[in-house]
């Protein structure tokens, strides 16, 4: 796939007075996206702070409720935070200095930070109360765009995300949490491409006791960047999208 100058969405009407992460999230949205032939525009937006992040969602949330803005993928990373998602109980939160953010989303606690592929889908579902069914597109995604790096990978139904399972037991590899609200989904999926996961150490990620987080570093057994990893990503989940977007 190759970047190419954005088409679709004009952001030169959005403005954040004193907002300087998400004026700079802006300005890269403006000069990428990844050039493809679906519905779906997928823009990778680079390193950016989480708050700026849930700016930039809400904002394309609207622009699709209001003025018919195509559905939109987002792939990006985050600067170290743990976010807490509507189940998350106090004694949840880590005390490492690391941020902790309350979100919107459904689930508990999370990290995102450098070396992790976050993507949020922007998108309005064509069956908007089949928000499982949306879960599993996003799972199938992942799991294909890691069996083209050689990783074996599998859903599990009780819980949402992908794993790994084999003789040396079960790990987790990619988290979601998502939100609906009025046919439109914010929030998304983290694929642990090559981060630290010490920071997991921290937590009960996603509330799953006991759970193993591992990575596709990790799994390889060598080092690999997401820049590898997200057109790869873009193309599975294009492919998804289109079979669920209205």
């Amino acid at each position: 796939m190759e970047i190419a100058p954005q088409r679709a969405i004009e952001l030169n009407s959005i403005s954040r007075s004193g907002n300087t992460a998400y004026s700079r999230a802006l300005g890269r949205l403006k000069a990428m996206a990844i050039a493809t032939h679906t519905r779906v525009h997928t823009q990778n937006v680079g390193l950016i702070e989480y708050r700026a992040g849930i700016a930039l969602q809400n904002e394309l949330h609207q622009k699709i409720l209001t003025e018919g803005a195509p559905s939109t993928l987002l792939l990006l990373e985050h600067p170290s935070v743990y976010t807490a998602g509507r189940r998350t109980a106090p004694e949840d939160r880590p005390s490492n200095g690391v941020p902790v953010i309350d979100v919107d989303r459904g689930g508990k606690i999370t990290w995102h930070g450098p070396g992790q592929l976050v993507g949020y889908p922007i998108v309005k579902l064509r069956e908007p109360t089949k928000v499982v069914d949306f879960v599993r597109a996003l799972e199938r995604a992942l799991i294909a765009s890691l069996n083209q790096f050689g990783i074996e990978a599998i859903q599990i139904c009780e819980n949402s995300g992908v794993w790994i399972e084999d003789e040396l037991g079960k790990r987790k590899i990619a988290a979601i949490g998502i939100r609906v609200a009025k046919g439109i989904v914010t929030h998304g999926f983290a694929l642990n491409v090559n981060p630290d996961l010490t920071f997991f150490e921290q937590i009960i990620p996603c509330g799953i006791p006991d759970v193993v987080t591992t990575s596709m570093s990790k799994e390889l057994n060598r080092e690999i960047s997401v820049g590898e990893v997200l057109p790869i990503v873009a193309f599975e989940m294009e492919k998804e999208f289109e079979k669920v977007i209205a």
